[in-house]
């Protein structure tokens, strides 16, 4: 089973060009339905029914997994068992006709305005590491790229001069977007006089550092929001994502287009970028209940 997996995460690496964190996720969600169904008793993915897959998706809800990590769980089975049975490696896909849990889509948490101001007025600019905290905040807000794209930047992939970022996304697939004009004044300051004080060695050219002088990773920038997040002391829960979903949020509510912020947040399919117009429409909904003298 562990060979016919690394087939899969070949083939889906190669033929589909998937990103890292996904074939992660696609590889530990196998590993654990193969090793459930091994302790059943079963030697051979061929052996198997529509029965254990329901068995092991039940084992995951017992064990407190959430809807979407089952129905997660449940897509790379159903695309696990259709590559096993297009490369007859089996001969029958007892995924098929298994419907997915359905998920209760959450409204994703948004700062405010004001908010944003004081988790971007954090660092303290006086220092090389403030320099860089301030870029990385500006340029998230600024932008709206992921985190981990965030750290997969090159010093080249940033265009100060003409004002736009270039950066790789789900799928390998590259997009520019723009740079506002505080986000290029603090990237620059950070380039020329604070990277210099991290950076060790010669030829490094990830354009966020640690301490180190190597590649800033996702979980340092974990630390680095939570902790801007406790200095300006916001009461939301907020996460790597939070900005994103920020940066989203505030374009839509001044009136920019759906298609323009699915471009720039680099979502396939435009029902993604949906969930933005429901926070604005009940932010909408909370402004009027506040205003108005007979709401």
């Amino acid at each position: 089973m562990k060979s016919l997996i690394t087939q899969f995460i070949h083939y889906l690496t190669v033929e589909r060009g998937l990103a890292n964190n996904t074939l992660e996720s696609y590889e530990r969600d196998l590993a654990s339905y193969c090793e459930y169904i091994h302790r059943q008793g079963f030697d051979s993915l061929n052996d198997t029914s529509r029965m254990q897959i329901m068995s092991y998706l039940l084992d995951l809800q017992e064990r407190g997994r959430a809807t979407a990590t089952l129905s997660r769980n449940l897509a790379s089975i159903r695309a696990f068992y259709q590559f096993l049975l297009r490369e007859k490696f089996i001969d029958h896909d007892p995924s098929v006709n298994l419907e997915s849990p359905k998920i209760e889509k959450r409204l994703p948490q948004v700062l405010s305005v004001h908010e944003v101001e004081l988790l971007l007025n954090g660092p303290k600019l006086d220092v090389p590491a403030g320099k860089r905290d301030k870029a990385m905040l500006e340029l998230l807000y600024a932008t709206g790229i992921r985190v981990t794209e965030l750290v997969s930047l090159e010093v080249t992939d940033i265009n100060l001069s003409m004002g736009f970022v270039k950066c790789m996304g789900k799928g390998s697939k590259e997009r520019i977007i723009p740079l506002g004009r505080l986000a290029v004044e603090n990237v620059r300051s950070y380039i020329e006089r604070g990277r210099p004080y991290l950076i060790k060695r010669a030829g490094e050219n990830a354009l966020f550092l640690n301490h180190h002088g190597r590649r800033l990773s996702r979980q340092g920038f974990w630390k680095i929001i939570k902790k801007y997040a406790l200095v300006a002391r916001i009461d939301k829960e907020i996460t790597p994502h939070t900005l994103r979903h920020s940066f989203a949020t505030h374009l839509l509510e001044n009136g920019a287009d759906l298609r323009s912020v699915q471009e720039m947040l680099g979502h396939a399919d435009i029902s993604t970028t949906q969930i933005y117009t429901h926070v604005t429409r009940s932010r909408l909904k909370e402004v009027y209940a506040k205003a108005h003298p007979r709401a």
